[in-house]
C-alpha cells in the first residue's frame, strides 16, 4: 500500500489539486446556503432590512466567486509546503474561518436568528483578518485573493447588524 505525500501533490499535479481545492471550497460553501434556502423565501422576506440590502439574486454569484478565490488562496498556501510552520498556521486559520463561514447560514437562516448570525460573523471577520496576515507571510497572492472576501464579510456584518437592530 502506497502512502500519499501531501507535500508534493500541488507541484506534481497542479491542475488536478487546484481544481479539486477550488471545487471543494465552492461546494462546501454552497452547502450551507442550500440547507437554509427555504428560509430565504419565507422568513427572510418578512424581515425589515436596511436600504443597502442587495437583491437576493446577487448573493449566489458573489459567494461562488469568493469561494473560488478562497480555494485558489488555500491552494497557493498549500503549494508553499506543508512542512513549513507558517504554511500550517495559515492553513489552520483558513480552516477555522471556513468552518465559521459555513456555520453562519445555519445560525442566521436555519435558526432564524440575526443575533446568532452576529455571534458567528464577528469572530469570522477577525479570523479572516488573521488568515490574510498569515497567508501574506507565505504567499502574497493568496492574501490578495482573500481581500475581496474580507470586504464582502465586512459588508455582510454591517447588513447582519442592521437586520438585527431593525427586527
Amino acid at each position: 500500500m502506497s502512502t500519499v505525500d501531501w507535500r508534493s501533490l500541488p507541484d506534481r499535479r497542479p491542475l488536478v489539486t487546484l481544481s479539486s481545492v477550488v471545487v471543494a471550497c465552492v461546494l462546501l460553501g454552497a452547502a450551507g446556503g442550500l440547507i437554509t434556502a427555504p428560509q430565504i423565501e419565507t422568513w427572510y422576506t418578512t424581515l425589515d432590512k436596511p436600504g443597502f440590502t442587495p437583491p437576493n439574486w446577487l448573493f449566489g454569484p458573489v459567494w461562488t466567486v469568493l469561494y473560488a478565490f478562497q480555494g485558489l488562496a488555500a491552494w497557493l498556501v498549500w503549494r508553499a509546503g506543508l512542512d513549513d510552520r507558517q504554511v500550517r498556521v495559515a492553513l489552520a486559520l483558513f480552516t477555522a474561518q471556513f468552518v465559521l463561514n459555513v456555520a453562519w447560514s445555519p445560525a442566521f437562516f436555519g435558526l432564524e436568528s440575526p443575533i446568532l448570525g452576529l455571534v458567528v460573523i464577528v469572530p469570522l471577520w477577525v479570523i479572516i483578518v488573521a488568515t490574510i496576515g498569515a497567508a501574506a507571510r507565505v504567499e502574497r497572492r493568496a492574501a490578495a485573493l482573500l481581500v475581496p472576501y474580507l470586504a464582502w464579510v465586512s459588508f455582510a456584518t454591517a447588513l447582519n447588524y442592521a437586520i438585527w437592530t431593525l427586527n
